[in-house]
């Protein structure tokens, strides 16, 4: 229809949607911080953070850094500043837990627009960063979502795109249907090394930023509360993914709770392991040794705790992925904050926090996996993640301490993304 009369579906989205503010290159903007926590170990009391356009040209002492006399000043000096948030597990394109519904009945179009909406509200709450891992039969939708907030079109979070995720066949599909009907996938499926190496070629030549692969995805518990999860990739096809993807210049996700598919995953060498819900021994050394990220997704399964139990016998999900994520913190292992939002509402996400600080991680590390090991994890440690001279002035405030109360981070008051403030409750 849209194409009959002429019109594209960016050119929609760009008439119907608030289009963003941009900085002018040659405005000043000071930042007057209460505290400020660079994302890396260091709070600082009083401090100045000058900007110019879009970036942070300097850091310091409010005594110290002198402010041109035609400077923005926007006071925060009753509030503590960080770096804006990452979160490296996004699902923009999931509106809820009946993801068959939305894909059956939603169009591309209409799921692209819930897409935006949804990282604008990922956006209010605090997060300037975005690592989406996949489209939910959406196609390549995130990339044109991507481009059109680089480009000011529209309002939203920096992204980095998966595109649409590879499975194999009968892995992550749409389940109580009928077997004579024709139904559209959420990924893409591969069932050899060729066609896998052929997948990703496919979707970085659709400008996918990273590759995303599930390389284990049904499980069940045993009686005694063991978790059995059967890999769906064979170890030939994990590495040719890993390695076509490598050759390409991609980072690579891998979606595994445990068992054989997770190993695979590690022994082929990917950036980071999504959930990592069963974690042994041997597989945290792993990790260690290659410096592989765990993106943990918590707090979804303490969503889903009652659910699981009834399901599974009185075993749920949630107490597994706690004692594995305990394991990890304990022997260090790399961790980026990621929420998994999608399946539970966008806007939400910052409970995260919470949990990732009650199974064993200090506050400092728990704000630091959503600043600056999320941008180390993205490969973006030169634009995000620290508030330092020459990133992007990417920031947020809240009023009270996190570091004695993680939970204010469920309550950020003040969003700023390059120089343009989107939210400030502290006015």
């Amino acid at each position: 229809m849209l194409k009959k009369y002429g019109i594209s579906f960016l050119l929609l989205v760009c008439m119907l949607a608030p289009a963003q503010s941009t900085v002018p290159a040659e405005h000043w903007i000071a930042v007057r911080a209460g505290r400020l926590f660079d994302g890396t170990e260091k709070f600082a009391p009083n401090q100045v953070i000058l900007i110019k356009g879009d970036r942070i040209v300097k850091v310091g002492p409010a005594e110290r850094v002198q402010v041109p006399g035609d400077a923005e000043v926007v006071d925060l000096t009753h509030a503590t500043v960080l770096p804006g948030l990452i979160d490296a597990h996004t699902h923009v394109f999931g509106n809820g837990p009946d993801l068959e519904n939305q894909i059956l009945r939603d169009s591309c179009q209409y799921r692209t627009l819930t897409a935006l909406a949804n990282a604008q509200k990922d956006l209010m709450v605090g997060f300037t960063t975005l690592r989406d891992l996949k489209t939910l039969g959406a196609m390549y939708s995130d990339v044109d979502l991507r481009n059109a907030i680089d480009r000011g079109i529209v309002t939203g979070p920096r992204m980095q795109v998966a595109t649409r995720g590879i499975q194999t066949t009968g892995g992550f599909i749409l389940r109580g249907y009928s077997t004579d009907i024709p139904l559209p996938s959420p990924l893409q499926a591969v069932d050899s090394p060729w066609a896998a190496r052929e997948a990703v070629r496919d979707q970085v030549a659709h400008d996918a930023d990273l590759i995303k692969l599930y390389a284990a995805y049904d499980f069940h518990f045993t009686s005694d509360g063991k978790m059995v999860v059967p890999p769906t990739f064979t170890a030939e096809e994990v590495n040719a993914i890993v390695d076509e993807a490598h050759k390409k210049g991609r980072k690579v996700s891998c979606h595994a709770f445990g068992g054989e598919g997770l190993r695979n995953c590690l022994n082929a060498g990917v950036e980071s392991l999504e959930h990592g819900v069963d974690l042994e021994d041997s597989d945290i050394k792993l990790m260690v040794q290659k410096g592989i990220y765990l993106v943990p997704t918590l707090y979804h399964y303490q969503l889903d705790r009652e659910r699981d139990m009834k399901r599974h016998g009185g075993h749920s999900v949630a107490d597994v992925s706690e004692r594995s994520f305990r394991k990890a913190v304990a022997q260090g292992v790399k961790i980026a904050f990621g929420s998994g939002v999608g399946p539970f509402p966008h806007g939400t996400q910052t409970k995260e926090f919470e949990y990732m600080v009650k199974f064993g991680m200090t506050p400092v590390q728990a704000i630091r996996a959503a600043t600056s090991e999320g941008a180390q994890l993205m490969g973006w440690q030169d634009r995000v993640g620290a508030v330092e001279a020459g990133k992007f002035a990417d920031l947020v405030a809240v009023e009270g301490d996190p570091i004695a109360d993680i939970t204010e981070l469920e309550r950020v008051k003040f969003v700023m993304k390059g120089g343009h403030v989107f939210k400030n409750e502290l006015k």
